[in-house]
């Protein structure tokens, strides 16, 4: 099946549906602990040093798999998607969202993540990756807005430098996941992003040893056990599910998803960090699964 066929027909068998939605729902999970653990890293750690550190950790994680699945090398058209996998999602990304969380709560940069539905899916169209209907669009922009929203709300209308950078990693996240689920029509999700984080290694693996802590006994365990997290879970182990789901269930259906991913990190945000939740998540959270149930009818 192409991939635009992935994602645009109505025709996609409801088993395989429901597999791609329950792959992307553990996808989207995994990635709702990203914001709280940088945040966790980035308190004690350089912001530099994690996001060099985690794409080095799991790019060791993606070559292991390379070589243990005896993985063929991609062809002269893959390479360049890969490459582009590889700027957005494992630097672009976390460079930005690291910078961002050092002057603002990981709540504060959790509900920007909810945009990523509607910049992967203006991303797939402009790839033909996707082709939904009119009302889709709508959909997706009405609950792109519901979040955007709250986020202006939790700043105090306005946006700052941190918001700005917030921005920048959700574009880049959403040309990261569109071409890695273009990729994935051909390849093994495992591969996608394993190749994807071993040709960054050039950049990733000089910046970490340049950010390299110097006193790391002070480091507390929280920053570590953050880093952790995101080098295992948020680099490698949810772009598995991630990438799959959308196989699966096309980039547009299973995209939207990913707008209950704020809501998830700002509840684990609550519990780890101690970050403050308030009525207005509710009231969110009711909004985004309209618009998340509207969007799949249109997709």
């Amino acid at each position: 099946m192409t991939a635009a066929a992935t994602a645009g027909s109505t025709a996609t068998p409801n088993g395989t549906l429901a597999r791609g939605f329950a792959y992307g729902l553990i996808g989207v999970i995994i990635f709702g602990g990203s914001l709280p653990a940088t945040r966790a890293a980035v308190l004690a750690l350089d912001p530099w040093f994690v996001s060099a550190a985690r794409a080095v950790g799991a790019a060791l994680l993606g070559a292991g798999w390379l070589l243990w699945e005896r993985a063929p090398w991609p062809d002269r058209r893959q390479w360049r998607g890969l490459a582009i996998v590889g700027l957005s999602v494992v630097i672009a990304f976390p460079v930005l969202t690291g910078l961002a969380l050092q002057w603002v709560s990981a709540s504060h940069g959790i509900l920007f993540i909810g945009l990523i539905p509607l910049s992967t899916c203006l991303v797939g169209a402009v790839i033909g990756t996707v082709r939904p209907r009119r009302a889709f669009w709508f959909w997706a922009v009405f609950g792109a807005a519901s979040v955007a929203a709250y986020a202006v709300y939790m700043g105090g209308g306005k946006f700052s430098l941190p918001d700005l950078l917030m921005i920048g990693a959700i574009i880049g996240s959403g040309v990261g996941y569109a071409e890695g689920a273009r990729l994935a029509q051909k390849m093994a999700p495992a591969a996608v992003i394993s190749w994807g984080l071993v040709i960054s290694l050039p950049l990733s693996l000089p910046a970490m040893l340049l950010t390299w802590p110097a006193a790391l006994a002070l480091v507390p365990a929280s920053a570590w056990a953050g880093l952790g997290y995101v080098t295992i879970f948020s680099m490698f182990v949810g772009f598995l599910f991630w990438y799959r789901g959308m196989v699966l269930g096309g980039t547009a259906r299973v995209s939207q998803i990913q707008l209950f991913q704020p809501f998830i990190g700002l509840l684990l945000a609550a519990v780890f960090l101690g970050e403050t939740l308030d009525f207005g998540i509710a009231v969110g959270t009711v909004m985004v699964t309209i618009s998340v149930s509207q969007a799949r009818r249109y997709a």
